[in-house]
């Protein structure tokens, strides 16, 4: 009884540490405190930081980064995960923009491109679960193919010329709010409450945290995963959408390099590669943390060749954490 004492009497008595576990376990609150530093830090090296203008062009620009995260952040919690999305998103912005210059109506080529993006997704859990391909070698390859047709349907050519009415999304605003912030906000929102409060998504939790224990308690994993890899590819189509209603473009090229950013996005934000953690907001936030050190560095013209290594310095940096955290929990 007396060392029960002792020992709660030494937890009262260091409330710094109190505050310094919930940082470490509240991967929120960490990435919060992180951004105020960006943001003080550079507010004073520079500023035009802090203009309306930067902010601006920082979020509409991280829309599609933040949109593709949601996927990822559930793919992640089930123990997977999906190197495709750069590519898809290609395909899906060239897609809807072929379909508008041959002459079809902009909701058909809208809902054509999220099928397009469907039905990648679903191959991806087909291979994964169906014919139990590692993902990384299914999503790889799927990467590959997906950027491969969006480069031979426009030979390597940005489409231009599309109706002004598909750029209203990408383009206008909403008492000085741009509708695709509105937009990407709205789904963050919709997913992260739907993650914490719905049974599917408790169960894409189960499987990452423990495969073979979800599948004794009477979960279709497989059906689980498949449609999670479908709504990851619906989501990066859409961001495909939404990127080249902003650019007024089809771009075979876009989307190079995000998985990448994606991927340690979600990491930061608190979402394990071992599955059976992780939350849409703190893998939202991991965009924002990941946008502003790009766009800090822009600022300080810093090259973007340093700007990838900074980036996968990050990447390793977080799953380190990750590994060093769950260390200290086990």
């Amino acid at each position: 009884m007396s060392m029960a004492i002792d020992s709660d009497k030494a937890v009262s008595k260091n409330p710094m540490q109190r505050i310094l576990k919930a940082f470490i376990d509240i991967r929120e609150l960490t990435l919060l405190f992180m951004i105020a530093v960006i943001i003080i830090v550079m507010a004073n090296l520079n500023p035009y930081f802090l203009s309306v203008s930067n902010f601006r062009a920082l979020s509409v620009g991280m829309a599609p980064t933040a949109i593709i995260v949601i996927g990822m952040a559930i793919l992640l919690a089930s123990g997977g995960f999906d190197l495709s999305v750069g590519s898809v998103m290609a395909l899906s912005s060239t897609v809807v923009a072929m379909m508008m210059l041959a002459g079809y109506s902009i909701p058909i080529s809208v809902a054509c491109s999220l099928v397009l993006g469907a039905a990648v997704g679903f191959s991806n859990g087909m291979l994964i679960t169906g014919l139990g391909i590692n993902p990384l070698i299914a999503t790889l390859g799927t990467m590959s193919i997906a950027r491969g047709i969006a480069l031979v349907l426009t030979e390597g050519f940005s489409l231009s010329s599309l109706p002004k009415e598909f750029g209203w999304i990408g383009k206008a605003s909403l008492g000085g709010f741009p509708v695709l912030v509105l937009l990407t906000l709205s789904l963050i929102l919709i997913f992260d409450l739907a993650v914490r409060h719905t049974r599917f998504f408790r169960q894409v939790y189960f499987i990452g945290a423990n495969e073979k224990a979800a599948m004794l308690s009477g979960i279709h994993v497989g059906r689980v995963r498949i449609i999670a890899y479908v709504l990851t590819g619906v989501l990066a189509a859409l961001a495909g959408v939404l990127l080249a209603s902003r650019l007024m473009s089809g771009t075979p090229t876009a989307g190079n390099g995000i998985e990448l950013q994606v991927l340690a996005a979600a990491v930061i934000g608190g979402a394990s590669l071992r599955g059976g953690e992780g939350t849409i907001l703190g893998a939202f936030l991991g965009v924002v943390f990941v946008a502003l050190i790009n766009n800090s560095m822009t600022m300080l013209a810093v090259s973007i060749y340093w700007q990838m290594i900074v980036i996968g310095a990050v990447l390793v940096s977080a799953v380190a954490l990750d590994m060093l955290i769950r260390g200290r929990r086990g």
